[in-house]
Formats: structure tokens, sequence, C-alpha cells
């Protein structure tokens, strides 16, 4: 094997051009529809426009508990000045009368308003009004929430509890959804071990394919775990062969550097075209990750380290996984913070840095964690967010408000 492959890279990509590059190569698109339940539909993203079929609600309904009236019968009533009208059981409201309803039930005919129970008094099988209504006061009418043929859940939206029951309000009971991506995990390097196996001296528990699978799932993607492969050409070939045979797209840590070991990008370039696209990004962590594509489907070749990995799922990975699904962006949850001390960075790459936010007496601070390199996974556990240091700032001040992408939680004094 030649020594050049000893002199690290000798260039960088910035972030931007790489996952442009990529994603020009790549064209990606959704995969297909799959019709679901609506119960079975929470997360999902939605194929294709959802249309109302009908108006919502489809008829007039009370918004309150009380008597349904015609409301010029209740002018000028008050507390003072009652009025007084006839209750009546009958399916319309004729003038004098009041019909009682509950709320969400449907309007009688010829009544346009409602009272309030609490406006109201029993008085020997009249209804006494203590206080005067307008024409629609405390009327849902026919098509308020929705009118027939409107759109009410756009292609490329993920479902969440308020869209289903949007959904079952107008009677719809399936639902066209894009089809779920299949991700293949596969981890490499001599020193692994699988979960449950005790680490002999020099060896270390493979934790990047419990990570990467969990942040598949949780975009809504199912993964297939291609297991552990040696730092062997055949073996690696091996199984990304299996894993493209299998999924939609390839995921792979470790041996994405430029040493002796580092076979994963080789391998690649050699089980089809156009093979690897960009390999050496400016960005820190994750800076040896490549990407390339394989017969169509991207791999991705990430760094061994957890942490750097893990920023390279965040930074490739998860906006690939999203436009498989149909959506085109979909940002974690920002906030803006200060910053609590100054922090120093590199000059020419972009730097993910972790934070811990928390909230105190109404504002939110950001508080840079301490790290020691990209294979300190604590420093993941005690972070719920990150902020992005462009590739132009030598670092951040103390007090300087920046946005941070959260993954977590906040934290609270």
């Amino acid at each position: 094997m030649p020594l050049a492959r000893l002199k690290g890279f000798e260039k960088l990509t910035g972030v931007d051009d790489a996952l442009r590059l990529f994603l020009k190569e790549l064209k990606p698109a959704k995969l297909g529809v799959d019709c679901v339940p609506i119960s079975e539909a929470l997360e999902r993203v939605v194929a294709e426009n959802v249309v109302a079929l009908g108006d919502l609600p489809s008829f007039d309904r009370s918004a309150m508990d009380g008597f349904a009236v015609r409301a010029s019968d209740t002018f000028e009533a008050s507390q003072f000045k009652s009025r007084l009208l006839k209750l009546t059981e009958k399916e319309i409201v004729n003038e004098g009368e009041a019909s009682q309803v509950w709320t969400g039930g449907m309007l009688p005919e010829g009544a346009d308003a409602v009272v309030m129970l609490e406006h109201t008094r029993k008085v020997n099988g009249e209804i006494e009004v203590l206080a005067a209504v307008t024409p629609g006061e405390n009327v849902s009418k026919r098509g308020e929430d929705i009118r027939k043929k409107e759109v009410v859940v756009k292609a490329g939206v993920r479902l969440q509890p308020q869209h289903l029951g949007l959904l079952a309000g107008l009677g719809i009971t399936h639902i066209n959804v894009a089809r779920k991506p299949k991700v293949a995990i596969l981890s490499t390097g001599n020193e692994l071990v699988e979960l449950g196996q005790k680490p002999e001296p020099g060896q270390v528990v493979s934790v990047n394919q419990l990570i990467l699978s969990a942040m598949c799932r949780q975009l809504g993607a199912e993964t297939v775990n291609l297991g552990i492969a040696r730092d062997n050409l055949n073996e690696i070939s091996g199984k990304i062969a299996d894993g493209l045979r299998q999924a939609d797209a390839v995921v792979t840590t470790g041996g994405t550097s430029v040493g002796y070991a580092d076979l994963v990008s080789i391998v690649v370039s050699k089980l089809g075209k156009p093979g690897v696209i960009v390999h050496g990004i400016a960005m820190r962590p994750a800076m040896p990750t490549a990407l390339a594509i394989v017969r169509g489907k991207p791999v991705f070749i990430l760094s061994g380290y957890p942490v750097a990995s893990l920023f390279g799922f965040e930074v490739f990975v998860r906006p690939t996984i999203l436009r498989l699904l149909g959506i085109e962006h979909e940002p974690r949850p920002m906030l803006k913070a200060k910053l609590t001390r100054r922090v120093a960075s590199a000059l020419g790459r972009r730097v993910y840095l972790r934070v811990y936010v928390l909230q105190k007496e109404g504002e939110f601070f950001a508080e840079p964690i301490r790290t020691k390199g990209s294979g300190v996974l604590s420093t993941m556990t005690k972070a719920n967010g990150y902020v992005v240091i462009p590739e132009d700032r030598e670092g951040l001040e103390e007090g300087e408000t920046v946005i941070v992408h959260l993954f977590d939680r906040i934290g609270g004094t």
C-alpha cells in the first residue's frame, strides 16, 4: 500500500459545497407510498396533499351549552329586563321560541345564536333570557374550520396528534404516507466487539451501530444491522454489497481516514460508479467523512469516533434521509442564547460546538462543554444542543448571542 496514504488529506471540501455536490449527483427522491390507517400514522410523512371532501363542521353547531334562539328575540334582554321565550323540542325554532342545545350539537333550523346556559332561567316551561346575543354568537358555522376542497395537510408534513384528529374529523380513515427508507449500518475495525461481548485489552464495544440506528429511527427510517467488518478488503466489500442489496442507503463507520487500515473509501469506489464524491470535509468534528454513491444509492463513510460519526450523520445523512421521505427541510428546534464563556475555534473549518442550554430568570444561556476529542461520547450526554461556528471565525466571545440547535430538553436553575 502506498505511503502517500499516510500524508493526510491534501484538500478539504467546505461543508456546504460537499452537501451540494453530493445531493446534485444523487438527486434523492421519495421511495414510494404506503397507505396506512390514521391510527398508525403518527410521525409518518404525508406523501401527497390531503384535500377535504366536505366541510368541517358539516353543519352549524352550538359552541356552548345553552339554548338555541333567534338573536332578535333577545335584543335588550338583561338581568334587569329579561325576555321570556317558549321552550320547544321541535327541530325548528320559530319566533319567540328557544331549544336546548349542548356543545357540539346541531343548531335547529331557524335559530341563529345560542344563549349560554348560565344566562338563562327556566320558568314554568319557558326560558327567561338574562343576556342579549347577536346573530352567530356562540355558534360554530358550517365550514368554519375547514372548507370542502381545501388542502388540510400538505405533502411532506410529518403527522402529529393534531393532524390525526383533524383527519378523523373529516372522516378520513387511511392516508398515503412516504415509504420508510431502509438504511444499512456497518461498523469497521479490528478493535470492535459486539454489544454484550466482553472486550479484551485493546478492544472496545461497537456503539456506533446503536447510536446511528436510533438516529435513523427518530427520522422515520428503518435500519439493517450489517454488524462488524474487520479491516479486510474482502470482508468490508461483502458487507457493503449486502447492504446495497437490502437497503436504500448504507452508512459505515471507521476506516475513513488515510492510514493503512482505512480501506472503506477504496472498497466503495470499486463497488460501483460514481463512487466517492467527496472525501475530507472542512469541519470539526467529522473531518474524515466521505460521501459516495454506488449504483444510485448513497453511501456515507463516517468516522469511527462516536461523536464524529454522530455529527457526520447530523450534517449529511439526516438531510438525505429527509429528502428520501419527501421532506425538503426539517431543522431542529432552535433558540438564541448567550454564551457563558469565550471559545476558540479553527479558522477555515466549520466547528460544531457542543453546549448545554439552560434558562435563568427568563433568559437562555449556552454553556460550552469542555471537550477532549471526538471519541468522548459523554460530551454528547452532557450537551443538549450545538452551536455552529462559521469557517471565518477564530472563536466566539463570552456573552455573544448564538443560535443553538437543540437535540434535547432545556435545563433550568
